[in-house]
């Protein structure tokens, strides 16, 4: 049973702030015209491993490190900030990490990785397959297999919401971006330890809408192909744990193009000079693309990360939306 009361979280938020520094909240007023509403970014994209993932594997692996002091060793499938910030916090307590993502993934990504210290092993060609021989790899080297979601996770990236909340507790709305769900949780999580009647939306690729489609199914729901940009995002199958909690607490979904996400990376950059990966557009895409429905509101956005390539970015800044190629099948 999770523990996501205010003193748990308080304390996770504390354990956090030891290693990464809240991050700052604006309401940049460029943004909020083209918006049509008091519009505030949260952004993750400062943290130490330029996203928000930063957060959970410091509360997760301090959990590792006390319920299974015999582990050398974590494997974890990715597309890129999950295994960042679970090799930094696995490397500053001196356990091994070794990372699995898909053929094609983030360069930039797979470097930063393997600059933290990770064993960078690419197989498949979506997060699903390399989440399969990740657990392969697990049972066959004894590596412990950290999830893409999980209550500790969820505990330490709550802290975000905790301060977005603490900073602007009048939200009337929250653009969340989801992908295995930690995010999400954690911002509602937060939310409702503070009694706050804000409602969080959840926001996935149009393309890749497992997440949404099970929500509104009330059960699990694949999709089958992960043809978006967005990497951080093209998760072809929701987590059941993720899902039993946002699905009756989240107020809804909002699935967005890639044409609106890279429109919405430009406008961050023209708006706040900020520069943001996909998965962390998505949010602004969907206040955007809700514009007349949040109009006058006071609204947030979390832009959850900047990783992005460099080449992918300068396609987008030149004004053109990235293609997936066919090789982004749905390999299980």
């Amino acid at each position: 049973m999770n523990d996501f009361s205010l003193s748990s979280l308080r304390a996770a938020a504390d354990m956090v702030h030891a290693q990464v520094p809240p991050t700052p909240q604006y309401a940049w007023p460029l943004l909020g015209q083209r918006a049509g509403c008091d519009l505030w970014v949260k952004h993750e994209n400062h943290t130490p491993t330029g996203a928000f993932k930063a957060r959970g594997a410091i509360t997760y692996i301090d959990w590792l490190r006390r319920t299974h002091p015999e582990v050398t060793g974590i494997i974890t499938a990715t597309r890129g900030n999950h295994g960042q910030a679970q090799v930094r916090a696995a490397t500053a307590a001196g356990i091994a990490a070794t990372i699995v993502v898909p053929h094609g993934n983030a360069l930039e990504k797979n470097a930063a990785m393997r600059a933290f210290g990770a064993t960078l092993i690419e197989h498949g060609h979506d997060f699903d397959s390399a989440k399969a021989e990740a657990i392969r790899l697990s049972a066959q080297q004894g590596l412990f297999m950290v999830p893409a979601y999980h209550d500790e996770l969820v505990r330490g990236v709550a802290s975000y919401g905790l301060e977005l909340f603490d900073a602007v507790p009048d939200l009337d709305t929250v653009y969340v971006p989801v992908g295995c769900g930690s995010g999400l949780c954690g911002t509602i999580a937060a939310r409702d330890a503070l009694g706050l009647k804000t409602k969080v939306v959840g926001v996935v690729s149009a393309h890749v809408d497992a997440a949404k489609r099970s929500f509104e199914a009330g059960r699990l729901v694949s999709s089958p192909t992960a043809y978006t940009f967005a990497d951080g995002v093209a998760v072809c199958t929701p987590v059941q744990a993720a899902l039993d909690y946002f699905g009756p607490r989240a107020d809804r979904f909002v699935g967005v193009t890639d044409d609106e996400v890279a429109q919405a990376i430009r406008i961050y950059w023209q708006d706040t000079h900020n520069l943001a990966e996909g998965a962390g557009a998505v949010a602004l895409a969907a206040a955007l693309q809700e514009k007349e429905r949040m109009r006058g509101k006071k609204v947030a956005v979390i832009l959850s990360g900047g990783n992005g390539d460099m080449s992918q970015m300068a396609e987008i800044l030149g004004g053109a939306t990235p293609q997936v190629t066919m090789d982004m099948r749905k390999a299980i």
